[in-house]
């Protein structure tokens, strides 16, 4: 990919300025660098110690699920606009990145852990309780929030050490919970939640007019059931809760209420209609707006802030595809765009391995092992490897991610699909894992219909 920067190290490991593809293959081709790292793409010279570098910002978007981030080179424009709010430097963009988080995996893992220990715990009665000698410190975030912050500032740290970032621009949104609820939400009623003079059941109940919800009984004990059950992620909001009788709440259990009532369409219609949007999203981005920018200082680059709106303004300005990328390239005070168009590095965090040495089904039942070794001939899971398979039913050249087995039969992820049951004698190790997966997309331009990816 011709469009893609290559970054460049000097002979001491310093970060230079960026360079071309083309420009590379020839400091490559005379010998006068070596390859550094494979994704990003990295030359480290062999008789260069220094230079000249430019102003370089590093952009991000921040995001639940997806963090934006842009690496730019900045450049004085010819004439300042009258308009202040347009002025600024032109932006170059070099990199195009987007981080993807593993919350939820994480918010999984810990509550499977917490139902180990509770097992563990109801067959020795004699241990004592933890929870009411923890103390919680101040600013203390709960470990999958935690990784959203950590995971960016350790991909800032990264970036660091591969181009010579002068400036750190942020995103500093803050969602009004209460608007996206209710836009006529004003003054005092910020201050009035929904269950105002009601217990939840009480108001589940009249909301509901004191019937089930899913056949109308009256003349029975009503019980409170989560439309979304909750170990489907559903929430504990009482826009989540419908009055249910005990015969079609055992019924229903955990499945999808589209699927329980796809013979009842109407009534379907009306119990989703009082659904509310989640909020769980908005929410983890608002509990890290102000602790991300603290934890970017630390990496001792000047870090400035910016709103949601100069961003929107920026994109519909510039006629830019919204993506999670993109949104960073426009991240702050900007007078122009100068090549955005380029390709996207999805950047998958991955974790470094799993504690658990067993693996169980759905009922907590057994059904594996996992390898007690981490290596396996020469090989661990993560590693980008290149497997040039010669022999048997998948012939061919693959490239992606390794998993391992004790047996030597690996699985190679790529960017078309999985493929299994190779023997290691064909892989040959181009990266050592580092916790993440790669792969590269392209933006497809649309202006009128924004951005998508498709795998290049």
């Amino acid at each position: 990919m011709e469009d893609v920067k290559v970054f460049v190290l000097d002979k001491k490991k310093h970060p230079l300025m960026p360079c071309s593809p083309k420009r590379a293959r020839e400091l490559l081709r005379d010998r006068r660098a070596v390859v550094h790292k494979l994704v990003p793409f990295t030359i480290r010279m062999k008789d260069r110690v220094g230079g000249d570098v430019q102003p370089v910002v590093l952009s991000i978007d921040p995001g639940s699920k997806e963090t934006g981030l842009a690496i730019s080179r900045l450049s004085e424009p010819k004439e300042q606009p009258s308009d202040e709010d347009a002025r600024g430097p032109v932006v170059h963009p070099l990199f195009l990145a987007e981080l993807m988080h593993r919350g939820e995996q994480i918010k999984k893992s810990m509550e499977q852990r917490k139902m180990y220990r509770h097992i563990r715990r109801s067959k020795r009665r004699y241990r004592e309780m933890r929870y009411s000698n923890r103390k919680v410190r101040k600013g203390w975030l709960a470990p999958s929030i935690l990784h959203r912050a950590e995971s960016v500032v350790n991909m800032a740290r990264r970036f660091k050490k591969l181009v010579p970032i002068s400036e750190i621009r942020i995103e500093k949104v803050c969602f009004d919970t209460q608007k996206m609820q209710n836009l006529k939400t004003e003054d005092d009623e910020y201050q009035h939640g929904t269950l105002r003079g009601y217990t939840l059941r009480g108001y589940v109940l009249e909301r509901g007019k004191y019937q089930c919800a899913y056949c109308d009984k009256r003349d029975a004990p009503l019980e409170m059931e989560h439309v979304v059950a909750r170990i489907r992620g559903g929430s504990r909001r009482p826009s989540n809760i419908v009055p249910a009788c005990h015969t079609c709440n055992q019924k229903k259990d955990d499945r999808l209420v589209e699927e329980f009532l796809k013979k009842d369409p109407a009534r379907l219609a009306k119990i989703k209609s009082q659904m509310k949007v989640s909020l769980r999203d908005a929410a983890a981005v608002n509990i890290t707006r102000n602790a991300l920018p603290e934890m970017l200082a630390e990496l001792g680059v000047p870090v400035s802030t910016s709103s949601g709106d100069v961003t929107h303004w920026n994109r519909d300005r510039f006629k830019i595809p919204k993506s999670h990328a993109l949104d960073a390239v426009c991240v702050g005070p900007i007078h122009d765009v100068v090549g955005w168009d380029r390709p996207t590095l999805y950047i998958k965090c991955r974790g470094r391995g799993d504690y658990a040495r067993t693996k169980v089904n759905k009922h907590g039942i057994k059904r594996g092992f996992c390898m007690k070794e981490k290596f396996s001939h020469g090989f661990q899971t993560g590693d980008m490897v290149r497997a040039n398979v010669t022999t048997g039913t998948k012939i061919g050249v693959y490239k992606g991610r390794v998993s391992i087995r004790k047996s030597g039969r690996f699985d190679i992820s790529t960017a078309t699909g999985t493929v299994q049951g190779l023997s290691h004698r064909f892989f040959t190790l181009l990266q050592r894992a580092d916790g993440y997966e790669y792969h590269w997309s392209k933006i497809v331009l649309s202006r009128d219909k924004g951005a998508s990816p498709a795998s290049v």
